[in-house]
C-alpha cells in the first residue's frame, strides 16, 4: 500500500504509521512518503496551497508507483492506495490516470470531492471510511460516491472526529483497510 497524506502530514503522522502498522501486522506491504520536499513543506506551513493542489500530490503518487512496478522486490506486488485528508484526493486521481495499476483504494477522511472530474473515471474499488462526527466531510463524501461508476463503500465509524483520536477508532480503520486490500488485491 502506497500512503497518500494530506493537509500538511506526512510519513511521519502517527496516524498513518499506525495503520500501517496494522496492515503491516496483516501481511500488507506499505510505503510512506512524503509527497511534498522540504521546501514545499515549509510554503505549505506558511500557505496551505500545496496540501490542496490535488494535481501535484497525484502525479508523484504516480511516479512512486511506477518506481515500486519497476523495483525487483515490488514489480509483483499489487498497489493499492491509502489516502488521508487531501490525500484521499490525490490518490483517487492517481488511480484513474493509472488504472491497470492500482488495484484498490482506502480513504480515510479523505476529501475524494477534491478528485473531482477524476472520479467517474476511478476503476480501482474504493473504500471512502469517515467518523461519524465529521459530518462535512461525510457529505463531500457522499457527492464523491454519487460521481463514481466502480465498487464503491462509505463506512461510517461511530463515534469517531475527522482526525480518529477517539479510543479504538484507529484500530477499526485499520481493520476496515485490511479487509478491503485482503479482498481487491488479492
Amino acid at each position: 500500500m502506497v500512503f497518500a497524506h494530506g493537509s500538511g502530514s506526512g510519513r511521519l503522522s502517527p496516524r498513518n504509521r499506525y495503520v500501517a502498522r496494522g496492515l503491516n501486522e496483516r501481511r500488507h506491504a506499505t510505503l510512506l512518503l512524503d509527497l511534498l520536499t522540504t521546501d514545499e513543506e515549509r510554503i505549505d506551513l506558511r500557505t496551505g496551497q500545496l496540501r490542496f493542489n490535488i494535481d501535484l500530490l497525484a502525479d508523484r503518487l504516480v511516479r512512486a508507483t511506477e518506481w515500486l512496478l519497476k523495483e525487483k522486490e515490488t514489480k509483483a506486488l499489487r498497489v493499492g492506495y491509502f489516502g488521508a485528508s487531501t490525500g484521499g484526493g490525490a490518490a483517487l486521481v492517481a488511480a484513474a490516470r493509472i488504472p491497470e495499476s492500482v488495484g484498490a483504494v482506502v480513504s480515510r477522511g479523505g476529501r475524494a470531492d477534491l478528485a473531482a472530474d477524476a472520479l467517474p473515471l476511478v476503476q480501482a474499488p474504493t473504500l471512502l471510511i469517515v467518523g461519524e462526527l465529521d459530518e462535512p466531510v461525510i457529505q463531500m463524501n457522499r457527492s464523491a460516491m454519487a460521481r463514481m461508476q466502480g465498487t464503491v463503500r462509505l463506512e461510517i465509524v461511530p463515534g469517531a472526529t475527522h482526525l480518529f483520536e477517539e479510543p479504538g477508532t484507529l484500530e477499526e480503520v485499520a481493520r476496515l483497510a485490511d479487509e478491503w486490500f485482503t479482498r481487491h488485491l488479492a
